[in-house]
């Protein structure tokens, strides 16, 4: 059973300082927690060494200036506290999760002289979104009746704690209906992601995946995009509608902490699943590439 991550030991780096794991606290009152005012990251280290660091920090960055956060270090700084955090904790394979969130200095919607607060967290007891007999023996997702919302209405290209109440309703109504996960539509009604992770579809040698134009274009979905071209598979992104689902003979999830993860159904649609499939041939390449990469 996963530990309380409330009460363990270690530490976590917290506005420039390695502080100890249960003494790294924010007040009640704070606009991160009571208005979503917060950016994070998922990152997963590989004997040592975090995958994409630099990308992934670039997108922090990136997800705090979208909502008006000013991060009081450098890319570089975070880039150095996360390999010193690491290492002071003594792990080699974890999950790394930076945040950056407005405190409470001030209260109200009013974002002007907020105070901003930054820490890192890795641990290393999450070592997949799914459980390891889930993932082979692929998942099983419902649709969702939430929906991702409009680019105009949601800021989808940042990774922000606000949007992430979708992906928590959604993960909510799937595990209640006895699913691993959700399949999220868009507010058009294409295919979006999981709650947590971008989708593929398979059928020969071509791969269709939507296009990430109201959700995350998550760096594990670039990284596999890269994978299979090189491998010479044609990469299609485009809007997929569900009734097309039934075309393709697989389909999976990607993310960081997903990594590669088979799906075995979709609804009442059933995906090929199995060691021969191309699916688990890019689950044993990415495990390769990630490893290689450190």
């Amino acid at each position: 059973m996963t530990k309380s991550f409330e009460n363990r030991d270690g530490w976590i780096w917290m506005n420039g300082n390695f502080i100890e794991w249960k003494n790294a606290k924010s007040h009640i009152i704070s606009q991160g927690l009571h208005y979503a005012s917060a950016v994070f990251e998922g990152e997963r280290a590989y004997r040592g060494k975090i995958f994409k660091s630099k990308e992934h920090t670039k997108r922090f960055f990136k997800s705090a200036k979208i909502i008006g956060i000013k991060i009081p270090f450098s890319e570089e700084q975070i880039n150095e506290a996360k390999d010193s955090l690491i290492k002071k904790m003594n792990y080699t394979d974890c999950y790394v999760r930076p945040l950056a969130w407005r405190g409470g200095k001030i209260m109200g919607l009013s974002t002007t002289n907020s105070d901003i607060n930054v820490a890192i967290a890795v641990w290393d007891d999450w070592a997949s979104y799914f459980k390891i007999e889930d993932r082979k023996a692929g998942l099983r997702l419902i649709t969702s009746p939430w929906k991702r919302p409009a680019p105009n209405t949601a800021p989808y290209e940042a990774k922000a704690s606000g949007p992430y109440i979708i992906c928590t309703m959604s993960k909510e109504f799937a595990e209640s209906k006895g699913f691993h996960d959700a399949l999220m539509l868009d507010y058009r009604g294409y295919v979006a992601e999981g709650t947590g992770a971008n989708i593929f579809f398979i059928k020969d040698n071509d791969i269709h995946t939507p296009i990430p134009d109201c959700f995350l274009n998550g760096i594990t979905r670039q990284t596999v995009i890269e994978m299979a071209t090189n491998q010479g598979f044609k990469i299609t992104e485009r809007h997929i509608m569900p009734d097309e689902m039934k075309k393709y003979d697989e389909a999976f999830l990607t993310g960081t902490a997903a990594e590669i993860t088979p799906i075995r159904s979709i609804d009442d649609l059933n995906f090929t699943i199995g060691d021969h499939t191309t699916t688990f041939k890019f689950m044993r390449d990415f495990s390769d590439l990630v490893n290689r990469s450190n």
